[in-house]
């Protein structure tokens, strides 16, 4: 009952990830053979003593003779391991590697696009009709904000000195004659002053 709808679903792993599943689990087997060659060589090298007391020196030699092959061995799994994992690195650095190549080719279309709606004559008009626009809109500003040409700065003199003058005319002079003694002003009287009432 799997595949409801009939349609395969598509796996994620890679080739990539299956060879390097299948390198580490080489790695891991050779690492339990060396596990046993290491056990091997030492159960073989207290054997060889046991027969060396026991006054068995052919066999003792025999012995140490295999155990030296197996040490051999024991150094060839070790370079094989260390081969193993060095692939394994190289494949997933590699595949790190084809990650960044691929952002890096997604980015590159992405800008030519780009690069295709604006060309170099088109920004150079927006530009020039930004210029345009600011420049535009500063004179509009000093109209707005009342900024003067010398005219206006003229005509505003020529009407503060209007005023002035106007300011400066003498009042009408009575046509009735002064009278010849001022009128004395009376000193003021001494009033009674208002009693506080106290509020309570």
């Amino acid at each position: 009952m799997g595949n409801l709808f009939g349609r395969k679903r598509r796996s994620r792993v890679t080739e990539q990830d299956r060879a390097v599943l299948q390198l580490k689990q080489q790695r891991d087997k050779l690492r339990q053979y060396q596990k046993r060659l290491s056990l091997g060589l030492e159960r073989e090298r207290a054997l060889a003593r046991q027969l060396l007391r026991d006054g068995k020196k052919e066999k003792a030699m025999l012995l140490l003779k295999k155990k030296r092959y197996q040490e051999q061995l024991l150094d060839k799994t070790e370079n094989q391991i260390s081969n193993l994992e060095r692939m394994v690195q190289d494949i997933e650095f590699t595949q790190i590697e084809m990650k960044v190549i691929e952002g890096l080719k997604i980015g590159n279309e992405c800008l030519n696009k780009m690069h295709q709606v604006m060309s170099i004559e088109e920004v150079e008009r927006i530009i020039g009709e930004t210029q345009d626009a600011v420049e535009y809109q500063r004179q509009i500003d000093e109209l707005l904000a009342g900024s003067l040409t010398e005219e206006d700065e003229d005509a505003i003199l020529e009407e503060l000195n209007a005023i002035t003058q106007e300011q400066l005319e003498l009042p009408e002079v009575p046509s009735e004659p002064l009278p010849e003694k001022i009128p004395e002003v009376s000193p003021i009287e001494n009033r009674p002053k208002a009693e506080l009432v106290a509020a309570s």
